[in-house]
């Protein structure tokens, strides 16, 4: 299997996983949110400082904390993927995958949005285009859901601040996890042993709600480490428009298994944000072509 093929499957089966992961939290929803966040980063952190372990890459993970600005950017996107783990978790529990769905297919959108504003990028005609398509889209979901679609926009927003710190700070992805979960490691452990003493905690309950809460931590770290795979044979034109596979997958989940309401007004205002990303993919592949050639002739 060649290096390309291989990148393929890496990246295709993280977004795969990523975008089934709404059924595997569905499972669990008597958890609560929250309580299944907790063990998300827990769990999450177990994983990842065993799997630096066995690197041994514990100490070049603790060396990246000696600086103060990691160290505090690091704690802002721990804070970051706290709230979109957890916006995204209630979303699932309370049957709200589409507009979840649609919180992933505007974070590109809003990636280019941040390149305008902070980073001082200009932005080619169908950029242009493609950010006017995704606001008028958002307009119209906003008359369709009768209000501003927060989740969608939190979960958006959080995301793309969080890939805009770890863009800065250009990392190991397990390293950085690991520190990201370590942050939250605290608070999430007096929440669980605060549940589990007054008898509320879901996790010790039963064998099946345990095992699964308890994988809540390698149906984390599996999909990034793929994801990590596949960024570094792929053509980055090619990892950005695998990216939409995820959304698309809860888009349908949230249709087809949750049954969750989709009326017409709803679904021309998906069209908007779908008719964007077009655009701006498009676009994009265009004008990293070139570069793609190279990396490709490279690998």
């Amino acid at each position: 299997m060649t290096k390309v093929n291989k990148g393929l499957l890496f990246g295709v089966s993280a977004y795969i996983i990523w975008g089934l992961l709404p059924l595997y939290w569905k499972l669990v929803e008597e958890a609560g949110a929250y309580e299944i966040l907790a063990h998300r980063g827990i769990w999450s952190l177990l994983i990842c400082v065993s799997l630096l372990a066995l690197r041994k890459q514990l100490k070049s993970a603790y060396e990246m904390v000696r600086s103060s600005r990691t160290f505090s950017l690091l704690f802002l996107a721990s804070g970051l993927l706290t709230i979109n783990w957890g916006v995204y978790i209630w979303s699932v529990t309370v049957n709200r995958v589409i507009e979840a769905a649609l919180g992933y297919y505007i974070t590109p959108l809003i990636n280019v949005t941040f390149g305008v504003l902070l980073l001082r990028e200009k932005l080619r005609p169908a950029q242009w285009i493609a950010v006017a398509l995704a606001a008028a889209g958002v307009v119209i979901l906003t008359l369709g859901y009768g209000s501003l679609p927060w989740i969608a926009l939190v979960l958006a927003i959080s995301w793309g601040s969080y890939s805009l710190i770890k863009k800065s700070l250009n990392l190991g992805a397990l390293e950085t996890l690991s520190l990201e979960t370590l942050f939250a490691f605290l608070p999430n452990l007096v929440f669980l042993l605060i549940i589990q003493g007054n008898g509320s905690a879901e996790f010790g309950s039963t064998w099946t709600i345990s095992i699964l809460l308890f994988g809540a931590g390698a149906a984390t770290v599996i999909p990034l480490l793929l994801f990590n795979g596949s960024t570094t044979r792929l053509p980055l034109s090619t990892v950005g428009l695998l990216q939409y596979i995820t959304p698309t997958i809860m888009f349908f989940i949230g249709i087809f298994i949750n049954d969750e309401d989709i009326s017409m007004t709803k679904v021309i205002g998906f069209a908007f944000i779908w008719l964007a990303l077009a655009v701006l993919s498009r676009d994009l592949y265009r004008s990293s072509r070139p570069l793609d050639d190279g990396i490709a002739k490279a690998l």
